[in-house]
């Protein structure tokens, strides 16, 4: 049977849409910024150096946990557990390919990027290229259903960029030490947690399969403050694509030599 939008019954419009306002801005901006956040981190993620600043032992989060002999000295916070790494592979394989599959079984992201990117649809009243949709019941969509379980490991990730962030602060002569580049690690690791803690499986998580709120007062607890925050899951997953990126351009110009850190302490 046909399907989509030549199914049965379905108004016959001989263009693709009737729409005369700027429908195609909004797909159009989130490509541009989901374009500029893969070109940045994949570059960054390869580039192999300018990702640790020994001074103040700053690493930025492309890099975290950096595990292995091709990481300089000192950047290694939890050891290194395996040999040198040819240049193909990122210093930071330990986490990105999690932290990826995090994003891109997000349901934010998914939204985005069936709507932009494969223009499924592109804007409401506007009808897509294709004319079957499966939804995600087959093979790869299929595999969005692991979301939960890349929710788990984006976690451990951020409890190790709050390590890093707490690391960090500290001065050349071996004390405490406090400078701009602590701040931008910090309001990125905060806002890492906000974006991880509001997505929707955590939400379950804290309150699903409840039948009565009132017989588990912690979790409900935990469940209305998830709830608060996922309703900015949007807003919170665009805010950490822009810190990630400010906090590894931070750390490369600092470490590059390119910029001093403005020391506070």
């Amino acid at each position: 049977m046909t399907v989509g939008i030549n199914a049965p019954g379905r108004a016959r419009v001989p263009v693709r849409n009737l729409r005369t306002d700027r429908w195609w801005l909004p797909p159009l901006l989130t490509n541009l910024g989901l374009a500029t956040f893969v070109i940045y981190a994949t570059g960054r993620s390869f580039m192999g150096k300018w990702y640790w600043v020994n001074d103040y032992h700053y690493l930025t989060p492309f890099y975290s946990p950096c595990i292995s002999e091709s990481c300089v000295a000192g950047s290694s916070h939890f050891g290194q557990w395996i040999g040198e790494l040819p240049g193909w592979i990122p210093m930071g394989f330990l986490a990105l390919p999690f932290l990826l599959g995090f994003r891109l079984t997000c349901y934010y992201y998914r939204k985005a990027y069936y709507r932009s990117v494969w223009q499924s649809p592109l804007a409401c009243a506007v009808a897509e290229p294709r004319v079957e949709y499966s939804g995600e019941t087959k093979f790869p969509l299929i595999l969005q259903n692991l979301h939960r379980y890349f929710f788990y490991v984006a976690g451990l990730v951020a409890l190790v960029n709050t390590y890093d962030a707490i690391v960090a602060f500290h001065s050349p002569d071996g004390g405490f030490g406090m400078g701009l580049g602590n701040v931008i690690l910090l309001i990125n690791v905060v806002m890492l947690w906000a974006y991880t803690l509001s997505c929707h499986s955590c939400r379950h998580i804290a309150g699903g399969r409840l039948k009565h709120f009132s017989a588990h007062p912690i979790r409900y607890k935990l469940w209305t403050v998830v709830s608060k925050l996922n309703v900015r899951h949007m807003q919170l997953a665009w805010i950490t694509l822009g810190t990630l990126m400010l906090t590894d351009l931070y750390v490369m110009l600092v470490a590059s030599g390119a910029i001093s850190d403005l020391r506070f302490v």
